[in-house]
């Protein structure tokens, strides 16, 4: 089949092109696969494209900035989502035309005001997939008010935990569409794992604020006043650079703490260390962790909201701890630091148990998917199960709380009806 994904620029740095770029390498060993990318800035993509994908710019920004439809307002990708500022009555027009003309037998749309082109002007002979990278809960109200009208017109939504595919069933109501969670895949590893020999824990992401980068270099000050030889690695690009390089300062660990600026791909970053950390307070899915993972590093990640709970089995391949808790952080990277057995052996289980990230598994999931949304389209039958078997989710984490919550409603309404008899 050929399969088309649509994204926001695939010339840029960030966890949606390199997952999207994921998917893509991995689909085209079987179909064929093009990336549509609305915008671009610069000759050459950050990260390594298969030859076999077509990479399709709409939109030049370096030669098109004076074209009279680009200083006009866009009529339709969503006014409420964030990257609104940059879609304009041009890429009103160019999305329009390419999804018009798209000879696709999958569209795949990577970000919510992207998924509402798709839904509302993709051919009927294509089927629409909307991918969400974010979660409904981090979506505004108007947001989610226009999206709840659009996605009707989709055939399958995917997410990247099953926690938020459960959101979305429960409080979307998108009759007729499948709704399922698709995590994402991280390549195999090209480099030997981490021994967990070196004295390096290493974080990686946008220094932005909700990453909480300032917890854990306070957290890291710990560490460095028992075990001075240790170090903290931090990638990344972001408005946090200036007031994270004051905070190292204040807390003298110029000679631990270092900002690293970006590196795409990783990999070989991660490989140079022995712990992995991620202090997010909020986190889609947590890709990083995963990278991590793959790598040969045990995972030491705040409990939020909502991939950290589904990839990490704490005890086993990292540790769990509060959001904003600085001690339970400190205390639960000095376990791993002080214990050198203990590092290597959760190192070994984290390298084993990412293997289910690997493109192997997730591409036969989407595979399958589009499969079966393609022939539910052309049999003319709703694609979303009429049984409700998609509401089953893992054991762990939010999921398994919003499972239980939902039992919970679903047992008061039958308790409140027999009263009521």
């Amino acid at each position: 089949m050929k399969i088309s994904f649509l994204i926001h620029n695939a010339y840029g740095i960030g966890g949606t092109i390199s997952t999207t770029f994921n998917l893509a390498h991995a689909l085209a060993e079987r179909h064929e696969v093009e990336i549509v990318s609305v915008n671009r800035h610069r000759d050459t993509t950050a990260f390594t494209l298969d030859p076999r994908i077509r990479l399709r710019p709409l939109i030049d920004l370096r030669q098109e900035k004076d074209h009279p439809l680009f200083g006009q307002p866009s009529k339709a990708f969503p006014r409420a989502e964030y990257r609104y500022g940059q879609y304009n009555a041009l890429t009103d027009q160019r999305i329009a035309a390419f999804l018009a003309g798209t000879d696709a037998d999958v569209a795949i749309g990577t970000r919510a005001g992207l998924n509402v082109h798709l839904a509302l002007q993709a051919p009927d002979r294509t089927v629409r997939v909307g991918q969400e990278h974010l979660t409904v809960e981090s979506h505004p109200p108007a947001l989610r008010r226009v999206l709840r009208r659009a996605y009707r017109r989709l055939d399958g939504l995917t997410t990247v935990t099953d926690a938020d595919a459960a959101a979305y069933r429960r409080t979307m109501r998108l009759p007729g569409v499948r709704v399922e969670a698709l995590p994402n895949s991280v390549p195999d590893p090209s480099l030997p794992p981490a021994d967990g020999n070196a004295r390096v824990v290493v974080a990686a992401g946008r220094l932005v604020r909700v990453k909480r980068y300032d917890l854990l270099i306070e957290a890291f000050a710990k560490v460095a006043a028992e075990r001075p030889d240790w170090q903290l690695r931090i990638y990344g690009r972001g408005e946090e650079h200036d007031r994270l390089r004051r905070l190292v300062d204040e807390l003298a660990l110029h000679n631990n703490v270092f900002l690293m600026g970006a590196a795409a791909p990783m990999e070989a970053e991660w490989v140079k260390g022995s712990i992995a950390a991620a202090t997010s307070s909020f986190e889609p899915f947590g890709m990083t962790i995963v990278e991590a993972m793959r790598c040969g590093l045990p995972v030491v990640s705040t409990d939020c909201p909502h991939g950290p709970a589904e990839i990490i089995r704490p005890g086993e391949d990292g540790r769990l701890v509060p959001v904003g808790d600085r001690d339970a952080l400190a205390a639960a990277l000095l376990d791993l630091v002080r214990d050198d057995g203990l590092r290597r052996r959760m190192g070994r289980t984290a390298l084993d148990n990412s293997r289910r990230y690997a493109p192997g598994p997730v591409v036969a999931r989407a595979e399958a998917l589009f499969e079966e949304l393609t022939a539910a389209r052309t049999a003319g039958r709703p694609a979303a199960p009429a049984t409700g078997a998609a509401l089953a989710l893992g054991p762990r984490g939010y999921a398994a709380r919003d499972t239980l919550d939902a039992a919970a409603r679903t047992l008061l309404k039958t308790v409140r009806k027999a009263k009521r008899r």
